[in-house]
Formats: C-alpha cells, sequence, structure tokens
C-alpha cells in the first residue's frame, strides 16, 4: 500500500538565512528549500526533522498531509501580538493546543480520520497558502481561528460535555476564504460551525475607513505616535500594522465577543445533530420532490413517444422485419425495443390482442432463431 506525506514550512517575519538553509538541508536533500519556505513529499520513508522544533526555530507556519488521515496546521506568532492567556482559553487538547518558545506562541492544530480510511488523491501543494492569511487576521485580533480550534477539540470529543465555550467571536457565520480553508483542512463539521455561529454577533467591517484611522490618529498621545514612527523606521516589528488595527478594533468594537451566556460543549454537540438531522430531511424532501419531476418528465417523454409511434404502427412492424432480417444481435436489440414500445402503446390504446397476435406471429416465424427468442423472453415479450 503506497504512502503520501506532505510536509510544508513557511517563513512569513524573515526570510531565512544561508545557513539557515544549510541547516535545513542536512535533515533532506530532496526537499525544495527556499529563503521562505521548506517543501518535501514522502511516497516511502519519514521526514527526519521534528516539526515542533522547526517551528520554534525557523518557521511561522507548517501544513502537514498524509494520506491514512492524518492532518496538522501550526501557526507561530510573537507573544507581544498574541497573547499567550488567549490561545490557552480555545486550545485545551490533543486536538488543538499550544505551547511557548522563547518570544513566541504556537498553535499546533491536529486532526485524525476517525474511519481510517486511505485518500488516495491527495496533493497538499497549495493548501497552505490558501491558510495562511488567518495568521495575519490573529494578529490583528480575530479569534476565529482560534474558536474553530476549540470547535476541533468538541467534535473530537476532547472536552467535556459540561464544558463552557471561550468567549465567541464575531463574524462566525461569515467565514472569509481562508478560515473556510481551514475548517474544510481539519475537517471541522459544518453544522457545528453552523450551531456556534447562532450564538456569534455579525461582523463589523474588517477595514476602517481612511478618514476613521485619520481621525484616532490624530487623538492618539504624543508618546504612542513617537514609539509607532520608531518602530516603523528601524522595523523592528513586522506586525505593527495588525497591532495598530488591533488596538484600533479594541477601541471602537463592542462585539469583537458575544457577551451572551455561554454554552457547553455538549449543547453545541446536539444542537449540530438537529441542524444535520434538519439538512438532512430537508435534503431527502428534495431529492424525493427531483425524483417526482424526473419521473414524471420521463412519463410525459414516452407519451410523446407513443404518440409518434401511433401515427403509422405499420411502418414500425415492417421496420422489426427488416432489423431482425440483418441476424444482428445489435440490431435484435434495437427489434426488440420498438417491439417494447409497440406494446406500451397497445395497451395504452386498449389494442393489446392485436399486439399479442402480431407478436404470435412474429414468433413463430422466426422459432429458429434462439439469439432472438431470448430477448424476447427477457423483455418480457412472450405472448
Amino acid at each position: 500500500m503506497s504512502e503520501y506525506q506532505y510536509y510544508e514550512f513557511t517563513a512569513v517575519d524573515r526570510p531565512l538565512t544561508g545557513r539557515e538553509r544549510a541547516e535545513l538541508r542536512s535533515l533532506s536533500t530532496r526537499a525544495d528549500i527556499t529563503a521562505t519556505s521548506f517543501v518535501n513529499t514522502y511516497e516511502w520513508g519519514n521526514f527526519k526533522g521534528d516539526p515542533r522544533k522547526l517551528m520554534e526555530r525557523y518557521f511561522d507556519a507548517h501544513l502537514y498531509l498524509a494520506n491514512w488521515g492524518t492532518r496538522q496546521l501550526m501557526l507561530r506568532l510573537p507573544k507581544h501580538v498574541l497573547d499567550p492567556a488567549t490561545v490557552a482559553q480555545y486550545c485545551q487538547s490533543d486536538s488543538a493546543s499550544a505551547w511557548t518558545a522563547g518570544k513566541y506562541v504556537i498553535i499546533d492544530l491536529h486532526d485524525e480520520d476517525e474511519d481510517g480510511t486511505y485518500e488516495w488523491d491527495l496533493d497538499g501543494h497549495g493548501l497552505l497558502a490558501s491558510i495562511i492569511p488567518v495568521r495575519a487576521g490573529l494578529a490583528a485580533g480575530d479569534l476565529r481561528l482560534l474558536y474553530l480550534a476549540w470547535l476541533r477539540c468538541v467534535q473530537s470529543e476532547d472536552i467535556a460535555d459540561d464544558e463552557p465555550e471561550p468567549p465567541v467571536p464575531a463574524g462566525l457565520g461569515t467565514l472569509d476564504a481562508a478560515l473556510t480553508a481551514v475548517a474544510e483542512f481539519l475537517r471541522i463539521d459544518p453544522d457545528l460551525i453552523m450551531a456556534a455561529a447562532a450564538g456569534s454577533a455579525l461582523a463589523t467591517s474588517d477595514e476602517p475607513t481612511p478618514a476613521q484611522l485619520r481621525t484616532w490618529v490624530v487623538r492618539l498621545p504624543a508618546r504612542d505616535k513617537d514609539a509607532i514612527l520608531a518602530n516603523l523606521i528601524t522595523g523592528g516589528d513586522s506586525h505593527l500594522r495588525s497591532q495598530l488595527l488591533r488596538r484600533y478594533r479594541d477601541a471602537h468594537r463592542t462585539d469583537a465577543c458575544t457577551p451572551t451566556a455561554a454554552r457547553t460543549a455538549g449543547e453545541l454537540l446536539a444542537t449540530a445533530a438537529e441542524l444535520r438531522a434538519e439538512r438532512e430531511r430537508r435534503d431527502a424532501d428534495q431529492r424525493e420532490r427531483d425524483r417526482i419531476r424526473r419521473e414524471r418528465s420521463a412519463a410525459a417523454a414516452r407519451q410523446r413517444h407513443l404518440d409518434t409511434l401511433a401515427v403509422d404502427q405499420p411502418a414500425a412492424w415492417l421496420r422489426v422485419d427488416e432489423l431482425i432480417d440483418t441476424k444482428k444481435p445489435r440490431e435484435y436489440d434495437t427489434a426488440v425495443q420498438l417491439l417494447v414500445d409497440l406494446r406500451d402503446l397497445g395497451e395504452r390504446d386498449g389494442d393489446s390482442t392485436s399486439f399479442r397476435n402480431r407478436l404470435a406471429e412474429l414468433r413463430a416465424v422466426h422459432a429458429r432463431k434462439p439469439s432472438l427468442l431470448e430477448r424476447l423472453n427477457l423483455a418480457g415479450l412472450d405472448t
């Protein structure tokens, strides 16, 4: 049984040095290594490096995919940008965990396919690129990724049913493309997300207008403005813009997290089950309506076909004789189908006796054609 493992690491905040790339090369002679990435695919063997250590030392994002069902996503952010205490509210089990390393907090999101079935057409290329924008959103104060991580824990039953949910960020009902990619990659139940979204406020606009920002900046203390300019000039903090946007939103948005009473993990699972049952009922009803519509359409088309055949039945019987005289199996099949049409036409128009008489004559004439007779019998044309 063939295997597929895909490893991708990305450096976002700073490029890798030549020395760091050489260190990474010692871990794999086959990997594609650039100043910002490390990518390798294995169909046999295993990666010699430790992804956790690579995240601590070199990279800001990591995606792992294996065709036996394992999926993993890691993100690294500076602690001054993402508070480890905030992360701990959401990452509470093996499915979503976090740790600190030096000045960083690293989030580890993990999913195992419970069915243990192999996926044969996997390709990890491009997945991390579709997900990586969530890191900037998280740095700017969008906690929806963390809440999705908590839902992954709930779905994996790593959290007790009576465990209350953490603060619910706004906008769970309107996930952007990157958050949707995360949910799909980690196979988070859409019904569970929908259940959680019922307790989430509507998202406000992500980007304040230039006029709003100018007004806010004018009112900042001079000391804060000096610090911002110094960081901007020295390039000491690549997350400066995200920090400022988060600060602006914290000052102007009161619905970042819904202040309603927290639901429990068990309540969310129960609500998701109800939503799933209702959705499946609607889908079943729609399938039944579609089936009835198809059957009615087919019946109408059948009647139109019989109407056309009724215009000149003698010509149809003549065509049957011509097809049989070819003594070719394929033409036999066409003749039998035409006879079925003539039978149905006779039944519809109350003239079955005439059809049975003609069919008996035909069987008698061709009694030495066993292949034809077999086809007639299989089609129910046995007089």
